[in-house]
């Protein structure tokens, strides 16, 4: 959903519109919970659930809730009617709840946009109800479990929301029938849709590869930043993908960040440069992080390689602080040119993350698509 937020602000002063979205996947499924697709009172449509699988039959429940406003549950699985049926390729099942927005929800849209532009963490809960109700939460929630002066106000599931924005994940809540004595519904059934900050990417050094490397991070979704201590060659112009160039010294860049509490788990950093007054404090303050970095990878040959391990060596790291590097970064693609290095720093950031193999998936077994981690955005 957070791709088509702008798109839903925008459009929606123009009347009501259906959104979708998964609300649950098993299996091998192809989207996350919270992708969602829009449709429109002419028909038009903006994004896209599954590929095309099950996105025609969504289409049509759309159109039906944008006439009877009552919201509606689907579930799709694999179809095995051998004809043309509705059903996805993959072998997964998801759960798609399709909902009729009004222009009075714009506000709370609006808020919701704020708050992911300002990096602050939301949770846009959602009861999966013929007629839903909305409630948003935000704020910096580090811990799960009772908040001082909190009460289960909210439909009886404010500590369960809270607990979900800490985490950063997304999921439901809830019971489909739990009804109070009065007969009024408390802890319905309800999507939670978490909102974290993006990932970070920070490339220390400014040449062609973080160039490429930028490009690549931005397209992932990624917060980029590129940090350089020589003005002439660190310049918004010759890094346009990234979201902020920085000239200062690498090192001194990366304590402050990790000082304010901007970067930690969700943040990878790579240090592409081959001067070792760069690179070593720039890894000596990242390898020593008090909050363990996501990932932390070096550029270089191996006698590059060898030749830092050395020097930090020398500036006093020991062994177990050095397995944490990822050096010579990127997998083995066997590219040369600075996109297809890129291209593998990138794969290798994504499966430590996902604490997948890099191996051909053609030489594998299982599920092709992975339980989502700790922090989802969509």
């Amino acid at each position: 959903m957070r791709h088509m937020l702008d798109q839903l602000i925008t459009d929606l002063p123009a009347g009501p519109i259906s959104l979708a979205r998964i609300v649950s996947a098993t299996g091998s499924a192809p989207g996350a919970v919270g992708t969602a697709m829009l449709v429109n009172a002419s028909g038009a449509v903006s994004g896209a659930l599954s590929g095309g699988c099950v996105d025609a039959a969504v289409v049509d429940t759309a159109q039906q809730v944008l006439a009877t406003g009552e919201a509606l549950t689907e579930e799709f699985g694999v179809d095995e009617s051998g004809g043309l049926g509705v059903g996805l390729l993959c072998g997964g099942t998801i759960e798609v709840f399709v909902e009729r927005v009004e222009p009075s929800r714009l506000a709370m849209l609006t808020r919701l946009r704020d708050a992911i532009r300002a990096g602050v963490p939301a949770s846009l809960a959602t009861t999966l109800s013929a007629t839903p109700q909305w409630h948003l939460v935000s704020g910096h929630l580090v811990t799960a479990g009772p908040k001082p002066g909190r009460s289960r106000s909210w439909l009886g599931l404010d500590l369960d929301i809270d607990d979900l924005l800490a985490a950063g994940r997304s999921g439901i809540v809830g019971f489909a029938d739990c009804d109070d004595r009065d007969g009024k519904s408390r802890r319905p059934r309800t999507l939670v849709q978490t909102f974290a900050p993006p990932r970070r990417l920070i490339l220390v050094g400014a040449n062609d590869f973080v160039r490429e490397l930028a490009v690549l991070g931005k397209q992932l979704g990624m917060r980029v930043s590129v940090v350089d201590a020589r003005p002439v060659f660190a310049t918004a112009a010759r890094f346009p993908a990234a979201d902020e160039v920085v000239v200062d010294w690498p090192d001194r860049y990366l304590r402050r960040e990790i000082g304010a509490g901007r970067i930690g788990a969700s943040t990878a950093v790579c240090v592409m440069t081959h001067d070792t007054k760069f690179d070593v404090p720039a890894l000596t303050v990242a390898l020593r992080s008090a909050v363990p970095l996501g990932f932390v990878g070096a550029l270089g040959s191996r006698r590059t390689h060898d030749d830092r391990l050395r020097r930090l060596h020398e500036a006093g790291l020991s062994d177990s602080e050095l397995a944490t590097l990822h050096s010579p970064v990127g997998l083995d693609l066997g590219g040369h040119t600075p996109a297809e290095a890129a291209v593998s720093i990138a794969a290798e950031i994504i499966a430590e993350r996902t604490h997948a193999t890099g191996r051909p998936l053609h030489a594998l077994t299982g599920p092709i698509h992975r339980t989502p981690g700790p922090l989802v955005q969509v």
